[in-house]
């Protein structure tokens, strides 16, 4: 994906969220803040992005945004239970925040294991509701190297929240 192609997306995203006069917060993995920099690549994007965090390691999901080492230990750090609880991690962080969304993955070359191939990467979506917090999550296999699995995670992430916030 190019940059053209994310800036589509993210600028679609940050229009429906404007729309809505919602931010969004993001808390990142295998993507590494590449997220974070697609939405913030967009001039006025500080009307609806509030925060990015990078939480690259185990230590850093459970004391930034709360994700339970239990989690970690029953299904690791690449799992769409771990990427639900960093999505809602990020939206506790941000009482500002309407919208979250998680990467955790595998962008290789290597770090693969049993049934977790280099290119899984798992997505956690969080939203607000009246009181509490609504959780989803995904998880994608993308192919190419390093830099192409990462690229392909932040467009998929980006049009799979434009998709929650405008269902067909």
């Amino acid at each position: 994906m190019s940059e053209h192609e994310h800036g589509n997306a993210a600028l679609a995203l940050g229009r429906a969220l404007n729309d809505r006069g919602w931010m969004v917060a993001c808390a990142e993995s295998c993507t590494g803040g590449l997220l974070a920099a697609a939405l913030t690549d967009l001039p006025g994007s500080s009307a609806w992005f509030e925060r990015g965090l990078v939480t690259y390691s185990n230590k850093a999901k459970v004391q930034e945004l709360g994700v339970n080492q239990e989690t970690l230990d029953r299904f690791g750090a690449v799992s769409e239970e771990t990427a639900m609880e960093m999505a809602a991690g990020a939206l506790e962080a941000s009482a500002d925040a309407e919208l979250a969304i998680s990467t955790t993955g595998i962008a290789g070359p290597d770090g693969a294991t049993p049934g977790k191939p280099v290119g899984l990467v798992c997505f956690g979506f969080a939203q607000r509701r009246g009181d509490g917090i609504v959780t989803r999550a995904s998880a994608r296999i993308f192919n190419g190297d390093r830099a192409q699995i990462r690229q392909q995670a932040v467009e998929y992430a980006l049009t799979s929240a434009l998709t929650m916030l405008n269902p067909a």
